[in-house]
């Protein structure tokens, strides 16, 4: 029945591209065009959420170091569930019983932290399927909650207007899990396309390798793409997020093809799909620049996307999180939407369907600012200077190891509703502000505010700061005390 539901889907597939106006080749792919929605929502939730949240060890790689000897993960495994031959990654499945599993709730808590877009992980590394699936039965709709997650996630989330999307991280399961071959344990031969830990390949990839071997084989390769067009169709998301291994170059062929057939299937269903992709996976142009866990210094000309964790440890709920306070990520945010960027933040709730008390915090904190500063943050665009201040940013990914520490000069600069916003990123005590990029100038090569300046606001605040300019900035002055940082100066043109 799987190898007959695999066969009907390659045949569509193919048809599809062949229909267009998509096809498989880059040349066509860059025809793409952002969604609109997406340069408008700025921020959106990420959601990691499967078997590994059982272990709660370390983070969501847990399937894969569990099996490699001599890790943390490997020696908690046997001192807390016993040998690997017997007590394997697949014997979390019956334990994954999301009791206290809500979509209702998570879509209210999203959308008070203000989120316009929801990404819940359909497949991770681990190879368990979080909706319901007819190439295989190791999803969460035949075992674990027996529930079609993703299903009742869209539901809820599009009843409140927020844009269902979802992403895949299947490809690294090529040889996620192969060390389990390397001793006793529940990863033995002969595995077959359709088993849970199929196909484990026991040489491991240089991970920084296009070429590295082994390569994937042509029965996993269609497997992918079977799976992905799966989760297209059965969902119909309105972004589909990519983690990394997908630009090795077995996978480019098939990565062309999961993107004219999404792409065209878009089409069909009324909506502009939009791929996100990492490490120059895709053409440029063919779909939506992703950083993760990094930025970049400076404003771009395209719309990218970065996507990072509301921890610096994991993305999955573990007993051993690093918080970040919810000033670090508003700063982030606020960074990444004046360099023409999303923010696309993690969280990661327990096995039973329930948050932490942490996370929950952070996010209505998110929400509570939002509500006050949104116009400065959703449906903005770039402005003519992204930034202003002393404190250099760290680009690239991985590059959010540690909080930036920012002054009461560094500003942040969006533009939208005829206004300019200038997101001050830590307030300073005595309650003056210079926005040196607003000066009376007489350079004919730079800006001049003398005179177009017709009014001066600090969101959230009843009260009119006093504000003048001259030719070092407009210069802001507030007796009150505005609420959490940053803050945000609403400047109204001429």
């Amino acid at each position: 029945m799987v190898s007959d539901k695999k066969a009907e889907y390659l045949a569509q597939i193919q048809r599809i591209i062949d229909r267009g106006p998509y096809h498989d080749t880059w040349d066509s792919l860059t025809d793409f065009e952002m969604p609109g929605w997406f340069a408008k929502a700025k921020f959106g939730i990420f959601i990691h959420w499967g078997l590994y949240s059982v272990p709660a060890f370390r983070n969501e790689w847990y399937s894969r170091n569990m099996y490699i000897q001599g890790t943390p993960e490997y020696e908690h495994h046997i001192k807390t569930y016993g040998a690997h031959k017997d007590f394997g990654y697949k014997d979390f499945i019956p334990m994954f019983t999301a009791e206290k599993f809500d979509p209702e709730l998570w879509a209210d808590t999203f959308l008070n932290a203000g989120a316009k877009y929801v990404v819940p992980v359909a497949e991770h590394h681990d190879g368990f399927q979080m909706y319901r699936s007819e190439l295989s039965v190791y999803n969460a709709a035949q075992m674990g909650p027996k529930r079609d997650i993703l299903g009742e996630l869209k539901a809820a989330f599009e009843r409140r207007g927020m844009m269902f999307c979802t992403s895949t991280h299947r490809a690294e399961h090529h040889w996620f899990m192969g060390n389990g071959k390397d001793f006793d344990s529940d990863i033995r031969e002969p595995l077959h396309c359709g088993d849970f830990y199929w196909p484990s390949e026991r040489q491991q990839p240089d991970q920084q390798d296009l070429f590295a071997k082994p390569y994937p084989s042509e029965e996993f390769l269609e497997d992918w793409l079977c799976r992905t067009c799966e989760i297209i169709d059965r969902y119909q998301p309105g972004l589909l997020y990519f983690d990394w291994w997908i630009q090795h170059e077995a996978y480019k062929p098939y990565l062309r093809k999961i993107a004219a057939y999404y792409y065209n299937r878009g089409l069909e269903w009324g909506f502009p799909a939009a791929i996100s992709y990492k490490h120059d996976a895709m053409a440029f142009g063919s779909g939506i620049v992703d950083v993760e866990r990094g930025k970049f210094a400076d404003a771009k000309p395209y719309h990218w996307q970065t996507d990072t964790a509301i921890a610096r440890n994991s993305w999955c709920y573990t007993t051993s999180l690093d918080y970040k306070s919810s000033y670090e990520i508003l700063c982030y945010l606020a960074d990444v939407v004046s360099k023409n960027g999303n923010l696309l933040l993690n969280v990661g709730p327990k096995a039973d369907g329930s948050f932490a008390g942490e996370d929950m915090t952070i996010l209505q904190e998110i929400g509570r600012w939002l509500a006050v500063n949104g116009e400065a943050i959703y449906n903005t665009k770039p402005w003519r200077y992204a930034a202003e201040g002393p404190t250099e940013e760290t680009e690239g990914q991985f590059s959010d190891g540690a909080a930036t520490v920012y002054t009461g000069e560094d500003i942040r600069f969006t533009a939208g509703s005829g206004c300019i916003y200038a997101i001050c990123l830590q307030y300073p005590e005595d309650g003056h502000i210079t926005i040196r990029s607003l000066a009376k100038t007489r350079d004919a090569n730079k800006p001049n505010f003398h005179g177009i300046i017709k009014d001066v606001a600090i969101l959230g605040l009843a009260q009119k700061p006093q504000y003048h300019i001259d030719e070092e900035g407009l210069h802001i002055t507030s007796c009150a005390v505005p609420g959490i940082n940053p803050v945000v100066i609403k400047v109204s043109v001429e």
